[in-house]
């Protein structure tokens, strides 16, 4: 992911990564940290309100997100899972922003045809 200037957009971009890193290796945490990284980062739970609804403290939450934090963090480091994902992405998108140029530029019904037809296999890898 790119980074961004200005603190509050770095914060949110953050809360993103760690989102998505929880869905790709999620299941590599303890089931406790998969759920409480759930409910704080896409739920948008409080730590006072995941430590209530978990029946520990507000600190054992906060302790339980940093380690299941770093692991994952660990994880994208050593598998980059995200980063190829990403990077294919930004490269299917510029192919279908090729295909429309040449879609819009070329008048042939079977050629558009096609284009028409790849831009909507890659549309579903994105």
């Amino acid at each position: 992911m790119e980074t961004f200037q200005g603190k509050g957009v770095v914060v949110v971009e953050n809360k993103v990564k760690i989102s998505i890193l929880n869905e790709l290796y999620g299941k590599l945490l303890t089931k406790k940290q998969s759920e409480i990284i759930d409910d704080y980062y896409n739920r948008d739970l409080s730590l006072s309100e995941i430590a209530e609804n978990n029946n520990i403290t507000r600190q054992a939450v906060r302790d339980i997100l940093k380690k299941g934090e770093k692991k994952l963090f660990d994880y994208e480091e050593k598998l980059q899972f995200m980063k190829r994902t990403l990077s294919q992405e930004k490269k299917i998108e510029k192919v279908l922003s090729e295909l429309t140029k040449i879609q819009k530029n070329d008048s042939d019904k079977q050629i558009a045809a096609i284009l028409e037809n790849i831009k909507k296999e890659l549309n579903c890898l994105v």
